[in-house]
């Protein structure tokens, strides 16, 4: 029934145009900026910081004004094409149809509306999915696109659990899926269109990590401490861009340890309520005991070399740092503040960046060094899909840091950035004859 009306209604919103969809949703972006309760939903029910809440808050907006500026660019008018004398070519882009957007639970605003406002702004209709931890915030955020103008015939919340998803993916009217998840979940979803009738349904995905640091005797230690902290704890490590395996250089590995250890525990931990805290709990209770089990598989790997104390009550995992033998033995990725450590020889640092792209995943990937040499072999050899150097490796701004993987950590393009859109479209070409007419008239023009 809910395809029936999002295909009838589609037609409508694409026949609106592109100028009218984008102003909506620029309003949205506006509202979102406002909205206080959101703001409060994002703390409290996504666990999230005041610090991280606002950065999120920004993004989603950014991602408002963003999609809108690139629709009008790529769909106001045809792309005229060469040809013959006589001939007229035209490329123009169209809506696919109706989208389902899936999206998780660590960052439960910018990612569900970055999905949605994509598939919106182009012409699409939308079902979004979203983590049934994070609903209250998707509500909202959904309430406030019906204020902006969007049609409540073209977006629907869909509250469905997970395991009953199959059948909405598998249903003959949906035109796209976008997703933000694990790697498990988007191959299970491939699995579900390779067996779906009707058209082929394409699917954009971006998918976990396990993201690697490496740190050369060259770096500025307070400045890599700094990019460190940031980049494996903020959010309490659930951020698919967080930092899981750092690799430093042995010659400074002691020291840089040292350094790092102390300065942790200058991290505020407690509830994301209040304004001083660094790192909030996990999200949920179940998350919590599954890093913990993550953890006791580590213990038959590696050595923990701190670990910080956190609050009796609640579903905290503590900030911790683990030295392990090779990156190659970090097979999974552990949802949380958990940093696992190697340490390598400095002739060894191309052989490391091979290993590195050996894990399989391309999502982000950080470098500290003041070696130019060493920033051109990453350039050269790293496939991730984001590479930080000198800075941390979070906290992606939409449109100067397009986000996304590659290899099993996603399928690009990159959200908020200036292909993204493309996914949510068609092309069609026009060939137009115009000498059937009775003559050219584009020649009689230019006499």
């Amino acid at each position: 029934e809910v395809f029936e009306t999002t295909e009838k209604s589609q037609v409508i919103w694409e026949t609106l145009g592109v100028e009218a969809r984008a102003t909506i949703i620029e309003t949205l972006g506006d509202l979102i900026e406002q909205d206080q309760e959101l703001f409060n939903l994002v703390v409290y029910e996504g666990k999230r910081t005041f610090q991280d809440t606002h950065s999120e808050v920004r993004e989603a907006a950014d991602f408002c004004r963003y999609y809108a500026l690139h629709a009008r660019q790529f769909m106001s008018t045809p792309q005229g094409l060469p040809g013959p004398v006589g001939e007229r070519n035209e490329l123009s882009l169209h809506p696919r149809g109706t989208f389902v957007c899936i999206s998780p639970w660590n960052f439960p605003l910018a990612i569900f509306i970055g999905q949605v406002v994509a598939a919106l702004v182009t012409g699409n209709a939308v079902i979004a999915k979203p983590a049934s931890l994070t609903m209250h915030v998707a509500r909202r955020a959904v309430d406030l696109a019906y204020q902006a103008g969007v049609p409540k015939d073209i977006l629907h919340l869909c509250t469905l659990p997970a395991k009953d998803m199959g059948k909405v993916l598998e249903h003959k009217n949906v035109a796209g899926i976008v997703m933000t998840g694990s790697t498990e979940t988007a191959q299970t979803i491939q699995q579900i269109l390779s067996q779906k009738k009707g058209p082929l349904t394409p699917l954009i995905a971006e998918t976990g990590g396990l993201n690697a640091m490496v740190v050369d005797s060259s770096c500025l230690f307070e400045q890599v401490v700094q990019d460190v902290m940031t980049s494996s704890f903020r959010s309490a490590g659930q951020r698919c861009s967080a930092l899981r395996i750092l690799c430093l250089q042995e010659d400074i590995a002691e020291a840089f340890l040292t350094l790092l250890t102390q300065s942790m525990n200058t991290l505020h931990i407690g509830n994301t309520h209040h304004m001083e805290t660094d790192v909030g709990p996990v999200i949920s209770e179940s998350a919590k005991k599954g890093i913990e089990q993550q953890i006791k598989s580590l213990k038959k790997r590696g050595t923990l070399l701190h670990e910080m104390k956190t609050p009796k009550v609640g579903d905290y995992i503590p900030p911790q740092v683990w030295k392990i033998r090779d990156a190659l033995d970090v097979k999974e990725e552990i949802f949380g503040p958990v940093l696992q450590v190697v340490t390598y020889k400095s002739a060894e640092f191309e052989d490391l960046l091979h290993k590195i792209n050996a894990l399989g995943y391309g999502l982000t990937f950080g470098l500290h060094t003041r070696l130019e040499s060493h920033i051109e072999l990453v350039q050269k050899i790293v496939r991730a899909g984001n590479i930080y150097v000198n800075r941390s490796m979070i906290g992606a701004v939409v449109g100067v840091q397009p986000f996304g993987g590659e290899g099993l950590s996603g399928t690009g393009f990159k959200a908020g950035g200036p292909y993204y859109l493309l996914k949510f479209l068609t092309e069609r070409t026009l060939s137009y004859n115009t000498t059937a007419a009775g003559g050219n008239a584009s020649l009689m023009m230019e006499v």
